[in-house]
């Protein structure tokens, strides 16, 4: 079981919390007993010393029953909280090598989810396990044991009880266990719709969609409340059906022990010790009851805890085999989203060092091509780099020769410096600056009061949206890589600054990839490519594209004047 996995680094701070449990549960089970004997010997008998002497024992079962459950709750909350980080810590483990088609297919949302509230339900699981889960069967269990002992024919009235009670229990989980799963499900749309919101305000705002966005996240909520409310409806049944039953069998007890008390059969402290023991079998129903309403979310969220961790990446390295002698090349590479063809039949080569321009509409595949060469999706067909298939190469090496700027420049909370430093770790301030300076960017960290040591907010909100873009080409930069892949991230920038960023590129000593939507941008390439619904249609120079290739004339006559098009 993968549980087990994480709760046997801790079975035996498991173990001791379990057996204090047993301990406190044992003394638990004496208390009865103890209160028969003060009330027919001490009471009955109208002996005080005797009536002292067992309530100081009744005392001391209480204190040790206290302190062993000071000790269980120590040990089960130790054992639940390093059960619910090992996990958490292996699951964010395994995210961080999940393809791209995995995130895609269950989502940001989720997986945050996941991460947080499943593993937290875990974690009481695991708590209530050792707890009470022990406890609560043990005194059922116990206290008929001491019915028994007491008078076998009351006893019949527990054996009657106890099953009726589990089966009320057994009719609650059965049909609540389904709907706990269901609201895990919609509590990840909660997430979602969350997250879209605080993730685009500003447009939000920009649109005066306030209202309406609100209005979408009450009905999700309005949505999970309801589900909430019937389970809850579903659980509440439990109470009222276990009190009743329990009523009915103390007033039994009542009943027939009375008339029992007049034979002479039964004594007045024994019909108290059965009602005692009829009352700890209830209320350990009430706890179990309430453990299994637990370990049915826990059993839900379990499910999806396992759907992360069973996942392995499709994307592996393969044996290396040696095919042609281009530096980079696509042979018949095909690439669908979910059924959804985003490349077709796409065949090209690329010299070490040339610059390539990529270009096309909206939902051309621009962007699915240059995500296909670091392999964050695997396509049909095939990709070379240096003559090898990059299935050939481990991951970490594939990517450490490439640096990536993707179409949203992210930057991360922390200094300038350590943004920078992302590519190559121990890169020194000197090649930081060299890297600024080729991506436009060391004019305004220069003016900045703490230069490199300025701290950079959550997702660089204290920048411009040009300043973030120019970083971000600066800390691909700082790796000095093979093969750079610009996605559209000069889209911020002024015609100017492109151009000084495109000319500052021609000095480097790399296979650089540029896609856009300018025409400016990628005109002075050393090939461009053209795309349209996934295939290429165009690849040669500008000149070349403007005499040969209708769609690429179209899109330079809509951006260039006509003297740039002749």
């Amino acid at each position: 079981m993968l549980w087990y996995k994480y709760i046997k680094p801790f079975r035996k701070q498991a173990i001791i919390g379990f057996i204090f449990k047993m301990t406190e549960a044992f003394f638990e089970l004496m208390v009865p007993l103890v209160v028969a004997q003060i009330i027919d010997y001490g009471i009955g008998q109208n002996d005080k010393q005797y009536i002292w002497k067992m309530g100081i024992l009744l005392f001391a079962l209480t204190f040790i029953g206290y302190g062993c459950a000071l000790v269980c709750q120590y040990f089960a909350s130790y054992t639940s909280q390093s059960f619910g980080t090992l996990m958490r810590n292996d699951m964010y483990k395994v995210i961080n090598r999940y393809d791209y088609e995995d995130i895609d297919r269950i989502g940001t949302p989720s997986l945050i989810t996941r991460l947080t509230n499943d593993v937290v339900q875990l974690q009481l699981a695991v708590a209530m396990a050792i707890r009470l889960v022990s406890r609560s069967p043990f005194l059922i269990i116990g206290s008929l044991i001491m019915a028994f002992r007491i008078n076998m024919q009351m006893a019949i009235i527990f054996v009657i009880t106890a099953p009726l009670l589990a089966l009320c229990i057994y009719f609650v989980v059965a049909k609540s266990m389904p709907m706990y799963l269901k609201i895990q499900k919609q509590l990840d749309k909660v997430s979602l719709v969350c997250r879209e919101n605080l993730t685009g305000i500003r447009v939000i705002r920009a649109f005066s969609r306030q209202k309406e966005e609100k209005r979408r996240f009450q009905n999700m909520t309005e949505t999970q409340k309801d589900m909430q409310i019937k389970v809850g409806k579903l659980s509440a049944l439990l109470n009222p059906m276990t009190n009743m039953i329990v009523n009915i069998a103390i007033i039994v007890i009542l009943y027939v022990g009375g008339i029992r008390i007049n034979g002479g059969t039964l004594t007045q402290g024994e019909v108290v010790a059965l009602i005692n023991y009829m009352n700890q079998i209830l209320l350990s129903m009430f706890v179990f009851a309430n453990v299994i309403i637990i370990f049915n979310k826990a059993s839900a969220s379990y499910k999806r805890i396992e759907e992360v961790l069973d996942i392995s990446p499709r994307i592996i390295k393969e044996d290396n085999k040696d095919y042609q002698d281009v530096f980079l090349s696509f042979d018949t590479v095909s690439f669908a989203y979910q059924g959804n063809v985003a490349l077709q039949n796409v065949s090209f080569e690329v010299n070490k060092n040339e610059t390539i321009g990529i270009i096309g509409g909206t939902g051309s595949g621009k962007s699915t091509l240059v995500n296909l060469i670091p392999r964050f999706y695997d396509s049909e067909g095939q990709i070379y780099i240096k003559g090898q298939t990059i299935q050939s190469y481990d991951l970490k090496e594939l990517r450490n020769m490439i640096g990536i700027v993707p179409q949203k420049a992210v930057l991360f909370k922390g200094t300038l410096r350590d943004n920078m430093q992302w590519g190559k770790q121990n890169a020194s301030d000197e090649e930081i600056w060299q890297a600024l300076d080729l991506a436009q960017a060391s004019a305004f960290v220069k003016k900045l009061e703490n230069g490199l040591d300025t701290m950079v907010t959550q997702d660089g909100k204290n920048l411009s949206g040009g300043q973030r873009q120019r970083l971000t080409i600066a800390r691909a930069l700082v790796k000095k890589p093979e093969i750079l892949i610009l996605d559209d991230s000069a889209s911020a920038l002024d015609f100017a600054t492109d151009a000084a960023l495109r000319k500052s590129l021609k000095t480097i000593q790399s296979t650089i990839f540029i896609v856009s939507q300018r025409v400016s941008s990628i005109m002075h390439a050393d090939k461009i490519i053209v795309l349209s619904h996934g295939e290429i249609v165009g690849v040669g120079t500008h000149q070349y594209l403007l005499e040969h290739c209708d769609i690429y004339q179209e899109i330079a006559h809509s951006q260039l004047a006509k003297e740039e098009t002749v």
